[in-house]
C-alpha cells in the first residue's frame, strides 16, 4: 500500500512538472514570436474604440486608450522574459561566484566579507531596497535589473557556499589537490559543476521573482522605461476597474498567472528530483 502511495505521489509530481514545462515553453515560443515581430507589434497603436467589448476585431477588447490589449498582453511576454532571463542569469552567476569563494575559501576575510554582505542586504525590507535603487539609477535603462540583480544573489551565495564547503572535503577534490592541480581549475572543473542542480532551481525561483518585483516596481512608477508589461497594465487598470471595466486587468493577471504557474510547478518538480531523499524512495 505504501508503494503504491509513493509511486502514485512521484507520478503526481512528474505530471504536474511535465504541465509547469508545457507552460513555460509555450509561453517561451510566445516571446520568441515577438522577438521575431511575428505577434504584439500593435501594442502602442490606439486606434479602436475606447474601451471596446472583446470581440472578432478586439479579442481582449480595448483600453481607455483604444489600445488593443490582447496586443500588449502578448507583447508583455516578451518583456517579461528579458527580465527573468537577464535578473536570473546574472543574479544566479553573480551568487554562484561569490558563495564559491566564500565556501572554497571558509573562514576567511573572503568568506567573512561575503557572508557580511550578504547580511547587510538581506537586513533590507527587500521591496524598499530596490525602489531606492531603482528610483536612484531611474532614466537609465537598466536601472530595474540592476535593483533586482543586487539583492536577488544573496540566497544563491548561501547555498552555493554550503555545497561548496560539503563537495571540497570529498575524496575526488582531495586527490585533485594531491596532484597539485591550482586551487581555480578544481573549483571550476570539478567542483562547481556539482552546484549545477541547486544554481538551475535558483535561477527559476530568481526568474518568478523577477517577474512579481517588476510588477511592484511598476505600481511605484519604477518599472518598465520603454515598452509595456503585465506590471504596467495592471497599474493603468487600477482607474479602469474603478469605472467598471475589468478586460485590461484580467488579461494581465491571467497571463501573469499562467506564466508563474508554470515556473513554481517546473521549480517544484525540479527540486523533487533533486532531492536526495525523493530519489532513496
Amino acid at each position: 500500500m505504501a508503494t503504491e502511495i509513493l509511486a502514485r505521489r512521484k507520478m503526481r509530481i512528474s505530471r504536474s512538472g511535465l504541465t509547469g514545462l508545457v507552460i513555460v515553453i509555450f509561453f517561451f515560443l510566445l516571446a520568441v514570436a515577438v522577438w521575431a515581430g511575428w505577434a504584439g507589434q500593435n501594442w502602442s497603436a490606439a486606434d479602436g474604440e475606447r474601451w471596446a467589448s472583446p470581440g472578432s476585431t478586439w479579442w481582449f477588447g480595448t483600453n481607455q486608450l483604444g489600445q488593443d490589449i490582447f496586443e500588449r498582453a502578448v507583447y508583455s511576454v516578451r518583456t517579461a522574459f528579458e527580465i527573468g532571463i537577464v535578473v536570473s542569469l546574472l543574479s544566479t552567476a553573480l551568487g554562484a561566484a561569490l558563495g564559491a569563494v566564500a565556501g572554497w575559501r571558509s573562514n576567511t576575510l573572503a568568506d567573512g566579507t561575503v557572508l557580511w554582505l550578504a547580511g547587510v542586504l538581506d537586513s533590507i525590507p527587500f521591496y524598499l531596497f530596490v525602489a531606492a535603487v531603482a528610483f536612484a539609477l531611474q532614466g537609465l535603462p537598466w536601472a530595474m535589473h540592476v535593483a533586482m540583480i543586487a539583492t536577488f544573489w544573496t540566497a544563491t551565495a548561501r547555498l552555493a557556499r554550503a555545497e561548496v564547503m560539503k563537495i571540497k572535503s570529498r575524496e575526488f577534490v582531495l586527490s585533485a589537490r594531491a596532484i597539485g592541480l591550482p586551487s581555480w581549475l578544481i573549483l571550476m572543473r570539478h567542483v562547481l559543476p556539482n552546484t549545477l542542480h541547486i544554481l538551475l532551481i535558483q535561477a527559476s525561483i530568481s526568474f518568478v521573482a523577477a517577474i512579481k518585483t517588476e510588477v511592484i516596481l511598476s505600481f511605484l512608477g519604477l518599472g518598465v522605461q520603454d515598452g509595456v508589461s503585465w506590471g504596467l497594465m495592471l497599474a493603468e487598470s487600477t482607474q479602469e476597474v474603478l469605472a467598471g471595466h475589468f478586460n485590461n486587468f484580467l488579461a494581465a493577471s491571467i497571463m501573469l498567472f499562467l506564466l508563474l504557474l508554470g515556473f513554481n510547478l517546473l521549480s517544484d518538480a525540479l527540486q523533487d528530483s533533486f532531492d536526495p531523499k525523493q530519489a532513496a524512495l
